[in-house]
């Protein structure tokens, strides 16, 4: 059987290629799948996968006519706010593939926000024409409870990644502490100002070794630069050649202080006490849901000094989540791999 993996894949983010390697582990064994891909040779050679580039048209049609099932991949992918062409693009693949009457499945999304009629009317349309569907939180599963949309909630796959070694992190000093930080508007020039006084602040009175992870270095390596050249002994640029790397690195820090989704994941997944800087309702719900501290970015104190006591008090008295909650977060992620089961076996 051979199925299209579609997502944002080859475009160097440590979160969605999270969710390809994942899904990856979770295929039944008898699939070969075609991996959609902004980067081809990379995705190749990292991955040992078939691809297909993702901006050729020509190649696009020829490989699902070819496919015998199409994966709407984790992630936001369906959402207008960073651009509408992004969900058309999505939207008009899913729709060659139900027109050609191949295997079409959501795999644990994220839907929304969806800003526009047009955007909701292609979502509820496409969706609804699905083999199966399966999210990652209540907002997207409500949504499709409104639009009477058959679907499996489950954790975001991430959960569930494996980890890979990373050599050389027991000669880097201790205690460590990793940060994630990523462009966005809300992270203005005066409050990324603020976080930077903030960290100083924590890693002198925790006398700690900060690891700055750009986990999408094409945008959040400016950020990184800024942080390390304002602590240039005491922390260190971190890029990691693939994901379950990333995973690996948060097992060996005290806290993580990270803004995006899948950093807070990883961090959470393997005991690490994380500490959450939300610029999205994604990012807030896993929050809500994990009870993990932390402000959203339009919220974030004015003072850097009240931001670094928060710091030093979670760093003081962290807690990660238990073994039995992992493990019940674990188990109940594994109905993304039951999904996939279901729908590319028994059809």
């Amino acid at each position: 059987m051979r199925v299209v993996l579609c997502g944002y894949y080859g475009q160097g983010n440590a979160g969605d290629e999270a969710l390809l390697v994942t899904l990856l582990q979770m295929l039944p064994k008898n699939v070969t799948p075609v991996v959609l891909s902004a980067n081809c040779t990379e995705t190749e050679q990292q991955y040992g996968v078939e691809t297909c580039d993702r901006t050729s048209i020509p190649d696009l049609y020829s490989t699902v006519t070819s496919a015998d099932a199409f994966i709407w991949g984790g992630g936001s992918l369906i959402q207008d706010v960073t651009s509408w062409r992004s969900p058309l693009y999505y939207f008009a693949l899913m729709a060659l593939a139900q027109r050609m009457g191949k295997i079409t499945l959501a795999w644990g999304q994220g839907i929304g926000p969806l800003k526009t009629a047009l955007t909701r009317q292609l979502a509820r349309s496409l969706f609804r024409g699905c083999t199966a569907v399966s999210v990652r939180d209540r907002q997207s599963a409500q949504r499709l409870t409104d639009w009477n949309i058959p679907f499996t909630l489950a954790p975001d796959p991430v959960w569930a990644l494996e980890p890979t070694p990373v050599e050389g992190l027991d000669n880097l000093p201790h205690p460590r502490i990793a940060v994630v930080l990523r462009p966005h508007p809300q992270l203005t020039p005066d409050r990324l100002q603020t976080l930077t006084q903030a960290l100083i602040e924590l890693q002198k009175q925790t006398q700690s070794y900060l690891l700055l992870l750009p986990f999408q270095p094409k945008t959040d390596l400016g950020i990184a630069q800024r942080l390390h050249a304002a602590l240039p002994k005491v922390s260190q640029i971190w890029i990691g050649d693939r994901p379950e790397q990333y995973k690996s690195i948060f097992s060996q820090v005290q806290i993580a202080i990270t803004m995006r989704l899948h950093g807070l994941i990883m961090a959470a997944a393997v005991g690490c006490p994380c500490f959450a800087l939300s610029y999205d309702p994604k990012v807030t719900q896993l929050m809500e849901q994990l009870h993990l501290p932390g402000w959203e970015l339009d919220r974030l104190p004015e003072n850097a000094h009240e931001i670094s006591q928060t710091w030093i008090d979670f760093y003081a008295h962290r807690q990660p989540l238990t073994p039995a909650q992992l493990e019940e977060i674990r188990s109940q992620t594994m109905q993304h791999q039951q999904i996939l089961n279901l729908t590319l076996l028994n059809n």
